[in-house]
């Protein structure tokens, strides 16, 4: 059961709300004794300021030393306080806030709202709220605009519970209990476990990385080995500070909630597969491109087309001939890729993809019965897979097919089967991106093998990757997220 302990400076903090055994003072909690503790402590800092080796500090520095989740962390206090990060942080947020600002006040040039964990008075703030509790996850925060031509953020500040006013202490005390349940959600099983793992996933994703019964037998693996592996969905943000690790199961962008969890639980110091850096990397094929080609790796002859450029496209058809294929930097699953035929095809499948992206990559046409799937594990190939091309189409996956997608044929095999000089590049391709979980596509053109892409979050279905190594497969994987939380706990590197 998780323990939560609401810390408040003075005692008269509180005095509008309900006695509670949760609140201590900062001082009775400071002067606890340090022991073993068995029960999973959340500590929710309230107090004033969190200056530098001031009370509110030391709060949060202690629970750190103690083992205890804390809200904020000193990470958390530190970044609020160097004002240099908010334009890291948050550069993207203000193109958007025209669209946050509440109508009217034509005339005004500063505003401000207060954010209880990731809520707020203003229903049109309140996407902006959430994604700042997200970057500086912080009970009480208040969010100071300016406008001069445009809308900017000016501040983001911590807030002292003594400063709120009658409204604002409702609005507080209903955002604090909606908090304070989220912690308590899931039971923990009796048997307690060495470590929790937090594993990503989205139900309702039609081509998912893990099918369901894949993601079962992790949550069993998990369990042999002590892990204790819970699905969570893109809503459980705010609870991920309870685990040791985490595990993304559903397709990765660089620019939706998956990113924002493999780099929070990174500043969090979690295990994380995928980790942001491998995201970034694996994510635009543009990026991967260049990657390859700088490692001296062999890929597809591949030329960058940049939109408005019509000279350069015509340059790029004389130099790789036709058909070519088309593709989007950060397509998945065969998604955004087209094969033209001639120049009419190009401009039109150009002109639509240009409105997703203003490059896009032009790569030589090299067709192959079946693609080559390395799986790598830590710098290590963990399995082998022939992917077929989808029936009567050059693709594995054929999205122009009725109804769901429709993809070729497979063949699982044990890696030492696998021809050598493809797993030797599919390693290499790897160690250019990481030590994570990649998946590398490969094909064989005249007997030489080459690169496509390298997956960060590569498919492991039942009944697919897992057709030679079974349970094994999902074991190891475990394995390698208990060496590294061990290695954590430990204070040492991977």
């Amino acid at each position: 059961m998780t323990r939560l302990v609401i810390v408040v400076e003075k005692a008269s903090d509180w005095g509008s709300y309900y006695p509670s055994v949760d609140v201590v003072s900062a001082m009775d909690y400071l002067r606890e004794p340090v022991g073993a503790d068995d029960e999973r402590t959340h500590v929710i800092n309230l107090c004033r300021s969190y200056k530098y080796l001031g009370t509110g500090y030391y709060v949060s520095l202690l629970a750190e030393a103690r083992g205890h989740r804390v809200m904020p962390s000193v990470r958390t206090i530190n970044d609020l306080r160097r004002r240099s990060l908010y334009g890291l942080d948050i550069d993207d947020l203000n193109q958007k806030l025209t669209h946050f600002l509440p109508a009217g006040g034509r005339d005004t040039t500063d505003f401000g709202t207060l954010v209880y964990f990731g809520e707020t008075a203003y229903p049109a703030l309140q996407d902006l709220a959430r994604q700042v509790f997200e970057m500086f996850p912080c009970p009480l925060l208040r969010i100071e605009f300016e406008r001069e031509r445009v809308w900017q953020v000016a501040s983001i500040k911590p807030v002292g519970l003594h400063t709120l006013d009658d409204a604002q202490e409702d609005g507080f005390a209903t955002a604090l209990d909606s908090f304070s349940r989220k912690l308590w959600r899931k039971p923990r099983v009796r048997k307690r476990s060495r470590y929790d793992l937090a594993m990503l996933v989205d139900p309702a994703e039609q081509m998912p990385p893990s099918n369901r019964k894949a993601l079962k037998s992790f949550v069993a693996a998990g369990r042999e080995l002590g892990i204790e592996v819970d699905p969570i969905g893109k809503n459980d943000y705010q609870r991920l500070a309870e685990y040791d690790g985490l595990f993304i199961r559903e397709t990765t962008a660089s620019d939706n909630h998956t990113y924002r969890f493999a780099h929070r639980a990174e500043k969090e110091g979690m295990v994380v597969m995928d980790d942001p850096t491998s995201i970034l990397r694996c994510t635009n094929k543009i990026f991967l491109n260049d990657l390859m080609v700088s490692r001296k790796l062999a890929v597809p002859h591949t030329e960058i087309l940049y939109r408005d450029d019509s000279r350069g496209m015509k340059e790029v058809v004389e130099r790789l001939g036709f058909p070519l294929v088309l593709k989007i930097p950060d397509g998945s699953f065969s998604r955004g890729v087209v094969k033209v035929e001639d120049e009419a095809a190009l401009a039109a499948a150009a002109s639509s993809l240009f409105q997703h992206s203003a490059l896009l990559l032009a790569q030589e046409f090299v067709y192959t019965e079946f693609d080559w799937r390395i799986g790598v594990l830590n710098r290590e190939a963990l399995y082998a897979c022939k992917y077929y091309m989808s029936r009567g189409h050059w693709q594995i996956y054929n999205h122009g097919a009725k109804g769901t997608a429709k993809s070729g044929g497979f063949e699982t095999i044990p890696v030492r089967d696998a021809p050598t000089e493809v797993v030797k590049l599919a390693l290499k391709a790897t160690n250019a991106v990481g030590d994570g979980l990649y998946g590398v596509d490969l094909k064989k053109v005249n007997g030489k093998p080459v690169v496509i892409e390298v997956n960060d979050n590569p498919s492991i279905d039942a009944g697919v990757e897992d057709v030679y190594l079974g349970e094994d497969l999902y074991r190891r994987i475990m394995q390698e997220f208990l060496r590294r939380m061990e290695r954590k706990r430990l204070g040492i590197g991977r």
